[in-house]
């Protein structure tokens, strides 16, 4: 596809990441103007780089996603109006590897624990029992990809066992198994950790059910760093509930911000993020890195890095 870059705002909806101006500054080097822009700006940008979704969009050339998923993009209409759609896929692995890893070491080494005694004043050590250390422990990471390649390096460093999902089931460097998706129950059933790493598509919108949960072990802990659409909340909450598993870590929900109300807030055995396991201040460096690269791809008539749509 070709044409002419003149103007490319950076979306206020960055802000909730990073802030414009420093995306902005980032790339004030490049041969076209670059401001920060709200939606009324929009319609006077040849592209725009954005977290959010807005309908003036369609009237753009190019919409770059700050995040790799980009299911809230209508990619028909991006289709059918020309618009060419890129994302960040790429610069998550090493800051999301590390945020999984926060999570298995907190329940290993009971950390959360300790954080809320401090906060109660409370001088209360852990049962004899309860902690335990990461190497020979056994993890399966649902989705094979950028991120989940991403933890299976960081958690390999920590002596952790791997097996991976993935639709093909085919052979991934650093897993030292791999199931199909088809496989999903029989791979998840005898690991202390299940890891879901995956897109949002129509595949896996409530790929972890009732099912998936009772197929786990009771002492196995369950992390989300992909959608919160992934799995069925409401399913999780009563295998937690019934203690049939033995807690979770989860970056992403269904509804977001996490509603007051959700029985999620007040277990012990669970942690809750607000969808940022990816963040780092490097992330508008890596972005405008990606950004930057697709300027002088268009500027040489090449394909686009990244490109979804």
């Amino acid at each position: 596809m070709e044409f002419e870059l003149e103007r490319l705002g950076i979306h206020e909806s960055v802000d909730d990441v990073f802030p414009p101006a420093e995306l902005a500054d980032y790339l004030a080097d490049l041969p076209v103007d670059v401001s920060v822009i709200d939606d009324d700006g929009i319609a006077a940008s040849d592209a725009v780089v954005t977290l959010e979704h807005r309908a003036a969009l369609l009237e753009v050339d190019w919409v770059h996603s700050i995040q790799a998923g980009v299911d809230r993009f209508p990619f028909d209409a991006f289709e059918a109006n020309g618009v060419v759609l890129t994302n960040s896929t790429g610069i998550h692995d090493r800051s999301v590897g590390e945020t999984v890893a926060g999570y298995l070491l907190m329940f290993a080494r009971r950390l959360h624990d300790h954080v809320a005694n401090q906060r109660a004043r409370r001088w209360d050590r852990p049962e004899w029992d309860a902690a335990f250390t990461l190497p020979g422990a056994t993890a399966c990471v649902v989705g094979t990809g950028t991120l989940g390649t991403g933890v299976a390096e960081t958690l390999g460093g920590l002596g952790v066992a791997l097996r991976g999902v993935r639709r093909s089931g085919d052979p991934v460097p650093g897993f030292d198994e791999v199931y199909a998706n088809d496989r999903l129950l029989e791979a998840i059933a005898d690991v202390e950790f299940v890891i879901v790493t995956v897109p949002l598509t129509d595949e896996t919108r409530h790929f972890f059910d009732a099912v998936a949960f009772d197929a786990m072990r009771d002492d196995a802990y369950f992390v989300n760093v992909a959608r919160g659409s992934v799995v069925d909340e409401s399913a999780l909450i009563d295998a937690l509930e019934a203690d049939a598993l033995a807690g979770a870590a989860l970056d992403v929900f269904e509804e977001e911000p996490l509603p007051e109300d959700s029985p999620l807030w007040g277990m012990d055995e669970v942690i809750v993020s607000p969808h940022c396991a990816a963040y780092t201040r490097d992330y508008f460096r890596d972005t405008g890195d990606i950004v930057r690269e697709n300027v002088d791809r268009l500027a040489d008539g090449a394909a686009f890095h990244n490109r979804a749509v």
